[in-house]
């Protein structure tokens, strides 16, 4: 396992090795290889894993984790950067036709939330996650500015709870996922 510095990145890592789900976690120490003042794309903003399917498109998987107190799932923060937004879109071009960005939302509950909240619920490193999956695709239609100041979109709740599925539904689709309308 890749040496993660943020606890929601090593939970999706640890996520992924218990499905056997192939992937590719982003060595942090290449994160600027596109970042570069001479490249010709200008600076790229990350992502955090590339994740193999054979039955769908690979995925380019930008990790946001936030903490939830687990009683409520009406308004999940799901706030992301518009670079974020932008380096996904980005990264999605550069990789080709075979591969769709998304963001996995790891909500960090204090204890198991309940059933009715989240169908994908995990516990790593002593910690209780429930994880959605949004495609950037989506994102990108539904959102709106949160902050100006901080440079940061969210998709607002109803949207976010149409779109938003369990991250297993999107690590391994069974069938093709609607995409924005």
């Amino acid at each position: 396992m890749a040496q993660r510095r943020f606890h929601y990145d090593q939970a999706f890592e640890v996520y992924l090795r218990q499905r056997a789900i192939p992937y590719v976690a982003v060595d942090e120490a290449k994160r600027a290889l596109h970042a570069h003042k001479r490249s010709p794309v200008g600076p790229l903003k990350s992502f955090d894993f590339v994740v193999y399917s054979d039955t769908g498109p690979n995925l380019l998987v930008d990790v946001k984790g936030r903490k939830h107190t687990g009683r409520s799932n009406r308004s999940l923060d799901n706030w992301v950067t518009q670079a974020d937004v932008e380096g996904m879109t980005r990264w999605e071009g550069l990789f080709g036709h075979d591969f769709e960005a998304a963001f996995a939302f790891l909500y960090w509950c204090e204890e198991p939330p309940p059933d009715a909240l989240f169908q994908d619920v995990f516990e790593s490193g002593g910690r209780w996650y429930a994880a959605l999956a949004v495609k950037l695709a989506d994102y990108r239609f539904h959102a709106r500015r949160r902050s100006p100041r901080w440079g940061t979109v969210f998709m607002p709740s109803e949207a976010f709870h149409r779109r938003a599925v369990p991250l297993h539904q999107l690590l391994t689709p069974q069938a093709p996922l609607q995409t924005a309308s």
